[in-house]
């Protein structure tokens, strides 16, 4: 019974949404404003720290290749 909810209470509610199919009625964001917010629901859900890991490894191959140039150098 997590939130105060019984099994007879998730029944009754699925049944209720099932019948009112709100994800046919959903059609996401129409104005630029509600297109660039939505745009970033995934640096706050989510992919960001899989974007960040890909930067930071990207970032260390360049520190990298740079100290073998510099050893070549010097």
């Amino acid at each position: 019974m997590a939130n105060g909810w019984t099994p007879e209470r998730r029944a009754k509610q699925s049944k209720l949404i099932k019948t009112w199919k709100p994800w046919e009625k959903s059609t996401g964001a129409k104005t630029t404003e509600g297109k660039a917010k939505s745009k970033m629901n995934a640096l706050k859900h989510g992919c960001r720290g899989a974007m960040v890991r890909k930067l930071e490894a990207s970032f260390a191959e360049h520190n990298r290749m740079l100290r073998e140039i510099r050893n070549e150098i010097c």
